[in-house]
């Protein structure tokens, strides 16, 4: 209703007449809209809204929020996300919301990605995991760094979207892992390392033991950092001739405050034999159980420890700049798990 060549951005770009229409924080639309009614260049006045010419293929029903100024605009970043423009126009909020968001997290080549896994598989795409997604994506790309360091499978862009959140899942759990116990061992192991009926019964007790373990038994142990630092179990390597042969978990059983084996896998979880059971049982009843001290700690209580929290993710906070309130400086366990 201003100006005819305002409103013909509804035909030639709706993605510039949506950003004068709801500018974003900070940016006043009135510049650009007086160069729209000069009759200057497209580029010109997207540039002075701070508005990606690559937006300019997606349907007016893709916007729904205000366009921020961090989406990637390079010559070769159009090119490769025009391959991937989302031809519903229903889908297109989902799909431009994702490519923000991973663009600000992460990095354009992941941006990219993401857009392509969007139209491949739009069903796996949960704007929840994109965060954990934007993490692990970027500290594959970072290999000077602790969060680089704990990454088995690092992001790639020939990946689909399946493999990538079960590695940035595998990544997180890792996370949890080094988060709780912190670089120091477990100084109270309840038992003594010993050799038994030929086996030796070896503490897990770090996570660089715990890792080794659950990489060489094909098994979750990785997964117990919160338990043991709550004091609720602990872990053991039994071996044979130096080879590992199965895993044992000590904790309480039911109401018997006393010790008890309550885990003994082979790998790959795999049964064991009586002969084995028997051994740890011989190995177990060799202490005096009743001096052990097993007393659990309040669920949620034991901190995350600091040096590791700030050690993994300084690195981002200082390329980004920012510290975002869901990756707080304090060790927080709700912003873990809320990844």
């Amino acid at each position: 209703m201003c100006h005819p060549r305002i409103a013909d951005l509804g035909a030639s770009f709706p993605a510039l007449l949506f950003a004068l229409a709801v500018p974003r924080a900070g940016l006043d639309p009135a510049q650009a809209l007086a160069r729209v009614i000069d009759g200057a260049a497209l580029t010109d006045v997207a540039a002075a809204a701070g508005v990606p010419m690559w937006l300019r293929k997606l349907p007016p029903e893709a916007f729904v929020r205000p366009i921020v100024r961090l989406l990637p605009d390079g010559e070769l970043f159009r090119r490769q996300i025009a391959n991937h423009i989302p031809r519903s126009p229903r889908f297109a909020p989902t799909w431009l919301q994702a490519v923000t968001d991973v663009a600000e997290c992460a990095h354009e080549a992941a941006a990219v990605w993401i857009a392509r896994e969007c139209i491949r598989e739009p069903r796996r795409i949960k704007p929840a995991r994109l965060r954990l997604i934007s993490l692990w994506s970027w500290f594959s790309v970072q290999p000077a760094t602790f969060g680089h360091e704990l990454i088995d499978r690092p992001w790639t862009p020939n990946m689909h979207i399946g493999s990538a959140l079960a590695a940035a899942d595998e990544w997180r759990t890792k996370i949890a892992l080094h988060a709780s116990l912190g670089p120091q061992p477990i100084s109270d192991m309840w038992l003594e390392a010993s050799h038994v009926a030929g086996y030796d019964f070896v503490p897990l007790n770090s996570t660089a033991s715990i890792t080794e373990e659950a990489v060489a038994m094909k098994n979750c142990l990785r997964t117990y950092g919160y338990n043991l630092a709550h004091n609720g179990s602990r872990l053991w390597s039994v071996r044979r001739n130096g080879e590992r042969v199965a895993t044992l978990r000590v904790a309480c059983r039911y109401r018997d405050p006393l010790p008890n084996i309550v885990e003994l896998k082979g790998a790959g979880n795999r049964d064991v034999s009586r002969d084995l059971w028997w051994a740890a049982r011989q190995w177990l009843h060799t202490h005096d159980l009743s001096k052990i001290d097993m007393a659990r700690r309040k669920w949620g209580t034991v901190p995350l420890d600091r040096d590791t929290w700030l050690s993994l993710w300084r690195p981002y906070w200082l390329a980004k700049r920012r510290i975002p309130e869901w990756l707080p400086v304090a060790p927080s366990r709700s912003a873990l798990e809320a990844l």
